[in-house]
């Protein structure tokens, strides 16, 4: 019996001692346990374990191997979600196989890379985990094709015996492995495993390979041979139902009836008995219930035997008919001793289509939400899930994808695929992602700019704020000033841009140049944030000025920096400074109106300073500088003044 072999999903959980108790914390994605300090009624205190416990409650999306089947499947289930709705039902219907059939060739792929590690690697605990992960994967793809075939496909009555058939090929495919060591043996029809091969492939309906092989027998053993023509005969005329030609299920059936009276007759005419394995195919044939059980290590599952047993008796079995059949074979089949697996009951819930109880029963056997959130959406696509309720489907459908993208979330690149998955959840996907968002750790400022470009898109106004303000104060602590800056100004953080600025023109001021000059040259509209913003810019834009020789621009708008009180009150004597070399121009740079102006500036300061209390010893020398400065300042705007009167008072001739 295959196995549905799925480990808990809360695992390595201490026990608690007599008198202890258990502590736990949530994380992201996580439980924390703890065995705590408890105080007992008697008032002895116990000793708390020292070990705290990590609980993962998805521990696959750690698997790099199964990390392939997330971001495959990601990108069918984003294609999935754009078929129009409009369209008719019937039209999509092969689309929607088409996108099971890729669902399952990812899990396919999968699998077989997970095989191929288990069988390489040296290390017997890690091939045991990727072999119960490949086991898991199994079932997952036998759940799923079987999906397909019922409710997605949903084929009929003739049609659905040849799905079913080729469900059974595709997971018992350890016949061809068989088969080809006995046919590179020397004497293939002298192999032990010769006649189970024959028998396997007669009870997969594969009868061309089963004649094939007999003809080996044949001809090793040349005095039976109308025996083996015989067989040959019956397997060749068995009718299989052809859904493309012109043949009805009715013809089908009358034209099957026939064949299955003729091997009949064989087997009451005694016609292979001197040869038992021949008269076993025969039984076979007629659909004999004994001779199939008596051959169960072949069959090797209930579900096997089912499929076999509709070929060889019931081969138009209509789909509403379907349980009765499974319920009675897994019921012959299995040990009256034995319990169900989980395996068995989720088969058989889908054989009697069931389709919640399949849900349902995945949800609670499996490790992760990964199947049943993709089955659930596309069944819920094909309108599957509204039998009850309208709301029902949608409902459920949003459930699983917000758990399934939740567990994402906690992988440090996985949960980028989680906001593809939340923006498709019409009711809480909005509110889900903003919760999660603010959990991503911003371990770099490439990963924030990504978690900024998605809040971004998506108008999510609050979380692109937080997280710009985490960046700048992270930048700024750095002392990277420039990055803390443009992430004030992504923010529109005013008051932040505003300190920021502060800092800009301390270490101007310390230094004498600027750091950063692309990002202050480009500010542009952004300086207009902050005042002080706005200030360093166009304090930016003088040097540029001065710098390109055009003194007449830079005097202009260098004294309406001050005039307008943009500049900080503390910069003032900066800004007179700055106005030196102009003032010491040969040419008059200055009008007598500007440098009364700056004059005004100059006096408003120096009554300022005078106003504070006496400086102390150790500051006499800056005051003193600073009273250099102002003498020099009076001194140049004096004899600008002059010149500029002159200038201005002589007539051209």
């Amino acid at each position: 019996m295959e196995e549905l072999d799925v480990e808990p999903a809360i695992t390595n959980i201490p026990a608690a001692s007599d008198g202890k108790h258990l502590g736990f914390a949530w994380g992201p994605g996580d439980l924390l346990v703890y065995e705590t300090l408890y105080k007992a009624s008697s008032g002895a205190k116990g000793s708390g374990c020292s070990f705290i416990h990590e609980v993962r409650k998805d521990e696959d999306i750690y698997s790099p191997i199964l990390r392939k089947l997330f971001n495959e499947s990601h990108h069918i289930f984003v294609g999935l979600q754009t078929i129009q709705e409009d369209l008719p039902s019937k039209n999509k219907k092969p689309q929607f196989v088409s996108i099971s059939k890729n669902y399952r060739s990812v899990i396919r792929a999968c699998m077989e890379e997970l095989q191929q590690v288990a069988v390489s690697t040296k290390d017997a605990k890690v091939a045991m985990q990727y072999g119960n992960q490949v086991s898991i994967l199994l079932a997952i793809e036998l759940i799923w094709n079987l999906s397909e075939v019922l409710f997605i496909d949903s084929a009929p009555a003739g049609s659905l015996l040849l799905h079913l058939l080729d469900w059974v090929r595709l997971h018992k495919a350890d016949v061809d492995e068989k088969a080809t060591e006995v046919l590179q043996s020397e004497s293939p029809a002298e192999h032990k495993d010769y006649w189970d091969v024959v028998l396997s492939y007669v009870m997969q309906g594969r009868l061309e390979e089963s004649r094939q092989m007999l003809v080996k027998q044949a001809t090793l053993h040349p005095a039976p041979r109308s025996m083996y023509k015989l067989m040959d005969t019956l397997l060749s005329k068995m009718p299989f139902y052809n859904p493309g030609g012109n043949q009805t299920l009715t013809e089908y059936d009358v034209k099957w009836r026939h064949w299955h009276e003729e091997v009949d007759r064989c087997l009451q005419d005694n016609s292979f008995a001197s040869n038992k394995h021949l008269e076993i195919i025969c039984r076979i044939l007629v659909g004999d219930e004994d001779t199939l059980l008596e051959h169960k290590e072949l069959l090797g599952t209930w579900y096997h035997f089912l499929v076999t047993r509709l070929l060889f008796s019931h081969p138009t079995v209509q789909p509403t008919e379907l349980h009765y059949y499974a319920q009675s074979c897994m019921t012959m089949f299995l040990d009256s001793r034995s319990v169900p697996e989980p395996l068995d009951n989720i088969l058989l819930a889908a054989f009697e289509f069931d389709i919640h109880q399949v849900i349902k029963e995945c949800s609670i056997a499996l490790n992760n939400w990964w199947f049943v959130a993709h089955l659930t959406d596309l069944l819920d696509h094909c309108k599957l899930l509204q039998s009850h309720n309208v709301h029902f489907g949608s409902n459920l459908r949003e459930f699983l994808l917000l758990e399934y993208a939740s567990g994402l979330f906690t992988h440090h690149s996985l949960w980028q695929l989680a906001v593809d998955y939340f923006d498709h959840c019409p009711d809480l996907g909005r509110v889900y992602l903003e919760l999660q968002i603010e959990r991503v750790p911003l371990n770099t400022e490439r990963k924030a700019l990504k978690v900024l470009r998605i809040c971004e898109q998506r108008q999510m106004s609050e979380q692109v704020r937080s997280i710009c303000k985490i960046m700048a104060m992270r930048a700024l602590k750095n002392n990277r000033l420039g990055s803390a800056l443009s992430w004030s100004i992504r923010a529109k953080d005013a008051a932040f841009a505003t300190l920021i600025s502060e800092r800009f023109l301390q270490d101007y001021c310390a230094r004498g140049t600027f750091s950063d000059l692309d990002l202050i040259d480009n500010l542009g509209p952004a300086m207009l944030l902050s005042d002080r913003l706005t200030f360093l810019g166009k304090y930016r834009e003088f040097h540029r000025l001065y710098g390109e020789k055009r003194f007449g621009e830079a005097a202009k708008l260098l004294l309406s920096l001050m005039t307008a009180k943009i500049a900080p009150r503390s910069f003032w004597m900066t800004l007179l400074t700055d106005a030196l070399p102009l003032l010491e121009q040969k040419e008059v740079i200055f009008s007598a109106g500007q440098t009364y102006e700056l004059m005004f500036c100059l006096e408003e300061l120096t009554s300022s300073l005078s106003s504070v209390a006496p400086a102390t010893d150790g500051t006499m020398q800056d005051e003193d500088i600073e009273q250099t400065k102002v003498e020099l300042l009076r001194l140049a705007l004096a004899r600008n003044l002059a010149m500029a009167i002159v200038k201005e008072g002589t007539v051209s001739t």
